[in-house]
């Protein structure tokens, strides 16, 4: 959709659609009532017929209101006046976008800037709007021989701005740049493993290289990774007919910076190699490549933003797969680093691709790395599919990245990372073990990828509950974190501006 601000007032405004805000029990938002006014009462007459009561969701669609210049409002109900709930925010943006979408109405203007969102400012709306509205309309069609379409689909939103005009553009523009980020990030996720390899991967980071003249690409194979001593991520690719590949794409908008690099796990298809995973579900490991997804979508984001901050994108991509050449449980490989890992379960696979990539990533001499990984199902267990996990080598680092979560609301929590659970990765024949038992099994993860953090300021997110929805109708990639990401990046611009 475009995406623009408008300074009419609702009764003048010329489109399709307006939408006004009404409260619970009936009443009027401060727009509405100065439109009730202008159609001398006859949109307060509606409403006490009983057909809305405001309730969040509820709907009411207009026709030709004399004294209002539009031929359509939508009325949309956004519960209690003194205060809506960001999730309560999405439903209404979202119940907005739906309405509309399967209305005749191709344009409409939006008059929400009143309603109170968690104390949040009217850009937070707008920001938080067009990603909403972005989302609701997401298809994935590349497999599809004959996709859904909708006939008069909504294509434009202007967001009414009272002043801070320029604010409320630069928020929309933001959010459309967060949300196509996203929509890459899911088309990414979304795509079965016989398509997106890590071949594919290397190609779509070639196109953005194409595509932005401040993106450079760069792809190793494994030939140059046997070179740099990579042997543990390589011991992952050697079950797969599909050879690995370490893609690198450096944004470049900030001189001499230096940068903050973004390593995103690429297993683009997770059987868990001989640690065979179950049948059941194991359709949806085409999403163990989610965290480069999200690194994907965060660069072409700051991109399409033209942020001044230099990013690179890190992405160690393989398969995991079973194979008479892959790694078996007892195997010992050497890392870049030229620690000794002792693989106790092959199905621990992530963290062997990651810390090779974290090695790597020194040469750039980084300000902050962040690695980015669907990486343990303990994860989901102690948070559910709501919020990523988060765990980190610098406490600046992590309130940084948790309050770009609560900025976006796109949120993390934080665990420790403490010495006592290193222990856990103790091995009697390699210098650490790939697993640390039953217990803590997303901090003992977490652990063993410090142990190849040394030399920077680093996070980790564990994104194995946040990236994709599993099942019914919904089943899909979600783009996350793509808004805490550019979000985190834009807040240290701030910062350091």
């Amino acid at each position: 959709m475009q995406y623009f601000v408008t300074t009419h007032t609702a009764a003048t405004e010329k489109t399709d659609c307006i939408v006004i805000a009404l409260f619970e029990q009936g009443l009027l938002s401060p727009t509405a009532s100065a439109l009730n006014d202008s159609t001398n009462g006859r949109i307060q007459a509606i409403i006490d017929r009983g057909d809305i009561t405001g309730k969040v969701g509820q709907t009411l669609l207009l026709q030709d209101i004399e004294g209002v210049t539009s031929p359509r409002i939508l009325l949309i109900g956004c519960g209690p006046q003194a205060g809506i709930k960001e999730n309560d925010f999405t439903t209404i943006i979202a119940t907005v976008t739906k309405t509309l979408d399967s209305s005749a109405a191709v344009e409409a203007s939006l008059y929400l800037s009143d309603l109170n969102v968690s104390d949040r400012p009217a850009h937070w709306l707008v920001n938080q709007a067009v990603i909403i509205a972005e989302s609701t309309l997401y298809q994935y069609t590349a497999t599809k021989s004959n996709p859904k379409t909708t006939e008069k689909p909504i294509v434009r939103f202007s967001f009414y701005a009272a002043d801070n005009e320029a604010l409320i553009g630069q928020a929309a523009a933001n959010g459309l740049a967060i949300a196509n980020g996203m929509r890459l990030a899911k088309d990414l996720g979304n795509l079965p493993g016989n398509v997106c390899t890590p071949t594919y991967l290397a190609q779509q980071a070639e196109q953005l290289d194409q595509q932005y003249d401040t993106v450079t690409t760069t792809i190793l194979d494994e030939d140059e990774m046997e070179s740099l001593g990579m042997g543990s991520l390589l011991s992952v690719s050697r079950g797969s007919r599909q050879p690995a590949k370490l893609i690198t794409m450096n944004y470049q908008g900030a001189g001499d910076d230096k940068p903050v690099v973004l390593v995103g796990k690429g297993l683009t298809f997770d059987a868990g190699g001989i640690s065979l995973k179950p049948a059941a579900g194991m359709d949806e490991m085409k999403y163990d490549m989610c965290g480069s997804a999200s690194v994907f979508g965060t660069i072409s984001a700051i991109a399409e933003l033209n942020l001044p901050i230099n990013v690179i994108g890190v992405i160690p991509s393989s398969e995991n797969m079973p194979d008479g050449d892959a790694n078996k449980p007892g195997d010992i490989v050497t890392s870049m680093a030229g620690k000794t890992i002792e693989i106790l379960n092959t199905d621990a696979e992530g963290r062997l691709i990651l810390c090779d990539a974290l090695t790597y990533s020194e040469r750039f001499d980084p300000a902050i790395v962040i690695d980015i990984a669907t990486l343990t199902g303990a994860i989901i267990v102690a948070l559910g599919s709501k919020t990523t996990g988060l765990l980190a080598n610098d406490q600046h680092l992590a309130d940084a990245l948790l309050q770009a979560g609560t900025d976006s609301a796109d949120k993390a929590w934080q665990l420790p990372l403490w010495d006592e659970y290193q222990e856990q990765l103790d091995s009697n024949f390699a210098d650490i073990a790939n697993i640390g038992g039953k217990e803590a099994g997303s901090i003992t993860a977490a652990c063993f990828l410090s142990r190849f953090t040394d030399k920077f300021t680093w996070a980790h997110l564990d994104i194995a509950g946040t990236a994709w929805k599993s099942g019914g109708k919904d089943k899909g990639a979600t783009g996350r974190p793509v808004p805490m990401l550019v979000q985190y990046l834009m807040n240290r611009i701030n910062e350091n501006n």
